[in-house]
């Protein structure tokens, strides 16, 4: 027998009662290389579960992570090893002349790792942002420690929303859809709060 999911989230219920976790890591995974499919539906769903017995919440919560991360970093290397001939091919047909690209190049050398970060709390940024940064070669390891970081608060808001808010969440989510500059504020807020409590803890290591 299966939750009982309100409102837009009811659909997921037959993909979550068939294949449970593998659910989360193909649709959140699949998210990341800019396929637009409902991964932050399927994590609120995956917390009802987890609140209703069906699943459990560490696991929810850690496929939820991987998956994230491993469909982000999977965009950026179709963007690094694959997508930058592409785009100079097709670009100039949707008017992305090489100017452009080189724009959106040095834009993410200096101001990347906050779009990596903060930009999983946006549609549209969320699908692209991995493939974008592959385009403009940030370099790996600084766009895995922003990423892992904004995916962690992500998938954490949004599964235990769903864990906390039960049957309430179909309400808080279109709240949440209405006031998205609240949210990505509060996203952004608890970003920054968590790299700063990476970077102390780094220094105070290094001391």
């Amino acid at each position: 027998m299966s939750a009982q999911l309100p409102g837009i989230f009811e659909s997921l219920a037959p993909t979550l009662d068939r294949y449970g976790y593998a659910a989360i890591v193909a649709l959140v995974g699949l998210e990341g290389v800019g396929i637009p499919l409902p991964g932050q539906l399927i994590l609120i769903a995956g917390g009802i579960y987890a609140a209703s017995g069906h699943l459990t919440l560490v696991p929810v919560l850690l496929v939820g992570l991987l998956a994230a991360v491993g469909g982000d970093n999977a965009g950026y290397a179709i963007g690094r090893y694959g997508g930058r001939g592409l785009v100079l091919r097709f670009g100039p047909y949707v008017f992305l002349s090489r100017e452009r690209l080189a724009k959106t190049e040095r834009f993410f050398a200096r101001r990347g790792h906050i779009v990596v970060s903060v930009g999983r709390f946006v549609d549209g940024l969320r699908q692209a942002s991995g493939i974008a940064a592959g385009l403009a070669r940030m370099r790996w390891r600084r766009y895995l420690a922003y990423n892992a970081a904004g995916s962690a608060v992500w998938v954490a808001v949004w599964v235990l929303a769903g864990y906390l808010a039960g049957n309430h969440i179909e309400t808080l989510y279109t709240g949440v859809q209405r006031y998205g500059i609240y949210a990505l504020a509060t996203g952004a807020a608890i970003t920054v709060a968590v790299l700063a409590g990476l970077a102390m803890r780094r220094q105070a290591v290094d001391a």
